[in-house]
């Protein structure tokens, strides 16, 4: 027999509209009324219908997560402030993984927006014109993640990848080193940004050189960044400094300079970028800029949440900053 809110209502001896604000909207019910119908839908065995909420309120209680990867260290550092913050909630996370696709991002897009969600979160500023048109006819409040720019959909909160770069750049050649290089993977928006920075940085101090940048469209690794600094070196053996544009490139290249006898961090710098937990355990320690992942995730969701709760609420941009995080491997001695 299928249980119905009314099943509930009886059980626990509230009203059906009593039931429902339980299970939309906690927050506006007394804690005794919360207990009964709770411990009624344990019972009673209750499933609520998502189709049945969405029909009467015009939206679903679901919250859909956008992620290029699910593997990847960045994002489930990110997944877990946005969980943290929605823990205790009515709200509930659904992920998709768009697999750094534009097409499979707007195959999602179209997929959590026909489930009529109450809201979005998506990672980074570069959608496609045809993803862009679908979120701005969406209903749906939603966060950009990742990054800031200047034209965003609703609300966003991040960093400029550009400007950490320029930092993580500045710190090589303040470090003493006069002709670094770039490593990078994937070659993704941010990643392009983070290279422009770099870029920027290098030709202003006189010392860029298209020699010193190897990069790949390749998944990034351990062993990639081992690969790619072992091209750079035969490329440009001078290097004397390398900004990685992720960790486990940084990685990579620390393990190929140790292979090859190369002192770091007298002979070679190496910086990477998101500051993992490795890059403090390795030895040298190795310097990076520090991202704020997990804090990125719990303000998109808190966002998202005080929106949802307060349609006035005034739409947000939230710049979180970066850190460059020096360490052994970039502290050369003069």
């Amino acid at each position: 027999m299928q249980i119905k809110i009314s099943d509930v209502a009886k059980e626990a001896g509230v009203s059906a509209m009593t039931v429902s604000r339980v299970l939309r909207e906690p927050d506006k019910v007394s804690a005794k009324a919360r207990e009964k119908v709770r411990a009624a839908i344990d019972k009673l065995g209750y499933v609520p219908d998502p189709a049945a909420s969405a029909l009467a309120t015009g939206r679903t209680n679901v919250i859909g997560f956008i992620v290029p990867s699910v593997t990847n260290n960045v994002f489930s550092d990110v997944l877990s402030g946005v969980y943290k913050a929605a823990e205790g909630t009515e709200w509930q996370i659904q992920l998709g993984n768009s697999r750094y696709s534009p097409l499979e991002e707007e195959r999602l897009v179209r997929t959590f927006l026909s489930q009529r969600p109450a809201g979005l979160i998506l990672s980074g500023i570069d959608q496609s014109s045809e993803t862009l048109a679908l979120l701005k006819r969406a209903s749906c409040r939603m966060v950009q993640i990742m990054e800031t720019g200047p034209d965003p959909l609703d609300m966003m909160v991040g960093f400029s990848h550009l400007d950490a770069a320029r930092a993580a750049t500045r710190h090589l050649i303040e470090a003493g080193y006069v002709r670094p290089g770039f490593l990078a993977a994937r070659l993704d928006p941010r990643t392009q940004r983070r290279l422009e920075g770099f870029r920027d940085v290098t030709r202003r101090a006189g010392c860029l050189s298209d020699e010193r940048i190897v990069t790949t469209p390749k998944p990034s690794s351990v062993t990639l960044g081992g690969l790619l600094m072992a091209d750079l070196l035969a490329r440009a053996p001078e290097t004397d400094a390398v900004l990685c544009n992720n960790d486990d490139l940084a990685l990579g290249a620390l393990f190929e300079c140790q292979r090859r006898g190369i002192d770091v961090p007298q002979a070679m710098g190496i910086c990477g970028f998101n500051d993992l937990e490795m890059m403090a355990a390795a030895n040298p320690s190795i310097s990076s800029v520090r991202t704020f992942r997990q804090e990125m995730g719990k303000t998109a969701m808190d966002m998202l949440i005080a929106a949802l709760r307060n349609p006035d609420n005034p739409v947000e941009t939230v710049d979180l900053g970066y850190q460059v995080m020096a360490r052994g491997s970039t502290a050369r001695q003069a």
